[in-house]
């Protein structure tokens, strides 16, 4: 468990808006780690993130089975009134901007949020169904691992448009 700051704020400021990426598994390989740590230590100028792992169901062999386990331990991390993304597939692609737009609204509705990336098998559909929202990061098949580092990178990059800063360069 990866936290950002004590979580108080200092007197007399507001509160951070707080995420959670909620993940199935651990980072493997240092390159994964390390590109995730350096986008986690800028974001967090803009939001109280977390990083929560659960483990995988990897004795189980049946990949119904292996979603359904690994949906509960993911689901029992949840904060109580989290507003829940579920990473899939079969989501919506979010533009850049599109994302800052979300994370704005998050923002304003001040409720946690949670990103959820499953492991190597996915989300089961009951969690998917449950989540707030389903973010595609494309039709590409991607290692979670390295899906893990391209949500950061991109609510980084989102907290940047919103605010003005120069780090996007997109349309």
């Amino acid at each position: 468990d990866r936290t950002g700051g004590s979580g108080a704020p200092a007197p007399g400021t507001l509160r951070l808006m707080r995420i959670t990426l909620l993940a199935v598994g651990a980072l493997r390989g240092p390159g994964f780690r390390a590109a995730c740590d350096e986008y986690l230590a800028r974001l967090r100028r803009y939001a109280e993130v977390t990083e929560r792992e659960v483990k995988e169901a990897g004795r189980v062999k049946d990949v119904a089975s292996r979603q359904a386990a690994e949906a509960d331990r993911l689901w029992k991390a949840v904060p109580d009134g989290a507003v829940v993304v579920a990473l899939t597939r079969d989501g919506t692609g979010w533009s850049s901007t599109d994302l800052a737009g979300r994370i704005d609204r998050w923002r304003v509705d001040a409720r946690p949020v949670v990103l959820m990336i499953g492991g190597s098998t996915g989300l089961a559909a009951s969690l998917i169904g449950r989540a707030s929202a389903r973010w595609s990061l494309g039709p590409l098949t991607l290692p979670h691992e390295l899906a893990r580092g391209v949500v950061v990178e991109q609510l980084y990059r989102g907290f940047t448009i919103l605010r003005g800063e120069p780090y996007h360069k997109g349309r």
